[in-house]
Formats: C-alpha cells, sequence, structure tokens
C-alpha cells in the first residue's frame, strides 16, 4: 500500500488516508457493537473505567440493529473527514 503520491515529493493521497481512517474508525465501532451483542460490553467498560480509577455510571443498552449499523455508518463518515483533512494539513506542512 503506498501512502505516498508518486515522484519525488512526500506527499500523502487524500482520499486514501481519509478511506483508511474511516474504515479503522468503522471497524472499531463494529467491534463494539459486536461486544454489545455479545453481551460482552457492560462488563469490559466497567473493566476500562476501573483501570482509570472511575467508577462507571454508565450503562449499556440492549443491543439495536439499526443503531449499531447508523454508529458504523457515522462514524465511517466522521472518520472520511478527519483523514482527508489530516492528509491536506500534512500535505500543506510538508511543502512549505
Amino acid at each position: 500500500m503506498n501512502w505516498w503520491s508518486k515522484g519525488g515529493e512526500r506527499k500523502m493521497k487524500e482520499s486514501k488516508a481519509a478511506l483508511i481512517f474511516g474504515t479503522f474508525m468503522a471497524l472499531m465501532h463494529a467491534f463494539w457493537s459486536l461486544l454489545v451483542f455479545l453481551g460482552l460490553a457492560q462488563p469490559y467498560l466497567n473493566f476500562i473505567s476501573g483501570l482509570h480509577f472511575l467508577n462507571n455510571p454508565y450503562k449499556v443498552l440492549p443491543f439495536n440493529l439499526s443503531t449499531a449499523l447508523m454508529l458504523v455508518a457515522v462514524t465511517f463518515v466522521i472518520g472520511y473527514l478527519v483523514g482527508a483533512v489530516f492528509a491536506k494539513i500534512w500535505n500543506k506542512l510538508r511543502k512549505g
């Protein structure tokens, strides 16, 4: 996988960076949805909160397929936009 455009410049391909970051964000949230589906999300959340010396005030809701699909789709779009902006900033800073 080539993150960089062809030629001597180290210019990041904005579309590829956006796609990779969006996919990464979507996969993380798909994994969270799987934990909720399997009933393992609340124990995981309690464990992580305890590692940070926090008392967890949140309760995980029951699994809902449409909510899970919306979560994955929204986080992909947000991740895609963040990846594109990051690559654009990276390329501007590398140029100057």
